[in-house]
């Protein structure tokens, strides 16, 4: 009878399950399931970067998407990524991806709560873990930035169990392996650097450990501990060299990412707006996370402080650092509510107080014994194949349809760009990924969302054209455009129909396609349908101009 019950209590779901099945649920409860995936074409042009890639046999060094500054050079940072992202798509199209993608996200959040569980008590650890994920959605994006999500999970644990005295894994070092695996991180994304950070963290914890502590005898300890960190830390960098552009990549980024002209114009480097639906479960971490460092901080330990300040501040200086902080925080935030609960019933406080909190140990205590055994996870399993069956599905439901969403991207304006495959086309950067999407090769884009790329001069040009300044006709005479693709509301698509020069050649009432006078014959093809040819919305990633219209933030959850 007790085998048969144990048996059945594997066959139940596990939190570690429900911690997996969480950003499913986000995805597809609270947000726009497949639609928030692929809600920034980005995504786009790392496939067909990465199809680039696998034709020619390396990694592109100059620029192969546009015609204003063709042959330049550009670092495809995320370049494995890109041909995995290729493969991926050639093997089972945009669903493939996106079911890869939504893989990433489960794995990252169950093993997050597996690092957390390791701190507190089950209940304690799948509610924080919750927190975190649901911050972490502001970035729900099929990038390759999810490989930095899951590698920073991975660098965690292994840092945990490292400090935890278990250095070694299947006879391995940890700390030595940590550089062969940067080595992937960072030809899968540019937040391999992160990986050293968090080293270096654990390795700054022991040096104030050993300033601040009182007894000699731990002094020494201290410093090996703090010595083994810094050196795998350092091995780390040395390692993130093997990557095609060895050392020059490090140079671009450092430019990329001190120039001041991203904090003031890229929505993802600016800082947090808490009027964002998710900005309640951020505040709510960044509170506890502040109060767990402290509290760390009064116990002598220097380590959980140091990870909470450095990336507290780095998600409040740019929204794109929020998921770091939130799965940075976890651990040390489950583990101070986990002592303050067992603190709380020999507290002096009131007796509903001590006797709810008891009453609460209790129960967490139990829960976790049940927990604790074994599971096959079919739930888990089973969860996503139902995914998968209903993106792949005929027909499928609304929220699993994995296309770039033709409400906000121009898909029916794209025979009439086909047509004129000598034009050169000038769209808003989102729509330049889609159309190198969707046109390239046969087209070439003006701009696109590679802003690293094209630099502070080139994009303040563009941002000049989109808010029709003075010269915004001579800049785009300078690179040739004669087709220019806008929504209907954006002040530039004003400008061209109050102009001579230029003539709309298909209205759908969500994108106008203008050609120049003189490679027309006046003669305006209309396709209006039934939308409303409102704005769209921008995504986190993309380039803030004046333009309320094209620069509103649209809530991912």
């Amino acid at each position: 009878m007790e085998a048969r019950s144990k048996f059945a209590v594997k066959l139940l779901p596990s939190l570690a399950d429900f911690a997996f099945l969480t950003p499913i649920v986000f995805l597809f409860g609270r947000m726009d399931g497949v639609k928030t995936l692929l809600s920034d074409c980005d995504t786009g042009w790392h496939i067909r970067t990465g199809e680039w890639i696998i034709a020619n046999g390396w990694v592109p060094l100059h620029d192969i998407f546009s015609f204003t500054k063709p042959g330049a050079p550009w670092f495809a940072w995320e370049w494995l990524s890109d041909v995995l992202f290729a493969k991926l798509n050639g093997l089972g199209g945009l669903q493939a991806l996106v079911i890869f993608s939504i893989l990433m996200l489960a794995v990252t959040f169950g093993a997050l709560f597996l690092l957390v569980r390791r701190k507190s008590n089950p209940i304690v650890a799948i509610a924080v873990t919750m927190l975190a994920a649901a911050a972490s959605s502001i970035h729900f994006l099929a990038r390759p930035h999810l490989f930095t999500l899951l590698f920073l999970v991975i660098f965690y644990a292994a840092l945990e169990q490292v400090r935890d005295g278990r250095t070694r894994l299947l006879g391995v070092p940890i700390l030595a392996a940590l550089p062969v695996v940067t080595i992937l991180w960072t030809n899968l994304h540019g937040g391999f650097f992160i990986g050293a950070l968090m080293i270096l963290a654990f390795g700054g914890g022991e040096i104030l450990h050993l300033v601040f502590c009182p007894n000699a005898a731990d002094r020494r300890p201290a410093w090996l501990k703090a010595r083994r960190y810094f050196l795998s830390g350092l091995a780390c960098l040395a390692a993130s060299l093997i990557n095609p552009y060895t050392y020059h990549l490090h140079v671009h980024m450092v430019q990329y990412l001190r120039d001041p002209w991203n904090s003031q114009h890229i929505v993802e480097f600016l800082s947090p707006s808490f009027h964002h639906p998710t900005a309640i479960f951020f505040e709510a971490m960044m509170l506890m996370a502040v109060a767990a460092a402290l509290w760390n901080l009064r116990q002598g330990r220097f380590t959980e402080a140091l990870l909470v300040f450095v990336w507290a501040h780095g998600a409040l200086l740019a929204a794109r650092n929020i998921p770091i902080f939130m799965i940075a925080a976890a651990p040390p935030v489950a583990a101070a509510i986990q002592q303050w609960l067992l603190r709380v019933p020999d507290l002096k406080v009131a007796a509903w107080l001590r006797v709810a909190a008891g009453k609460f140990n209790r129960i967490a205590d139990e829960t976790g014994e049940t927990d604790s055994i074994a599971r096959l996870h079919l739930v888990s399993v089973a969860g996503v194949l139902l995914v998968a069956a209903l993106i792949y599905a005929p027909h499928p439901p609304k929220k699993f349809r994995a296309e770039f969403d033709p409400k906000s991207y121009p898909s029916g304006a794209l025979a009439t760009l086909r047509s004129d495959p000598a034009g050169r086309i000038f769209t808003h950067d989102e729509w330049g990924d889609y159309l190198i999407y969707r046109l390239y090769p046969a087209h070439k884009v003006f701009v696109d969302g590679r802003s690293d790329f094209y630099g502070n001069d080139f994009e303040e040009k563009y941002i000049d054209v989109l808010n029709v300044k003075y010269g915004w006709e001579k800049i785009l005479s300078g690179f040739g455009v004669d087709t220019i693709l806008m929504p209907p509301s954006a002040p530039l698509s004003g400008a061209l129909k109050e102009s001579s020069r230029w003539r709309v050649v298909y209205d759908d009432g969500m994108a106008l396609v203008f050609r120049s006078a003189s490679r027309t014959v006046g003669i305006q093809v209309s396709a209006t349908n039934s939308s409303s040819g409102e704005g769209r919305d921008r995504e986190v990633t993309k380039t803030l101009t004046s333009d309320p219209t094209i620069t509103e933030t649209k809530p991912k959850t």
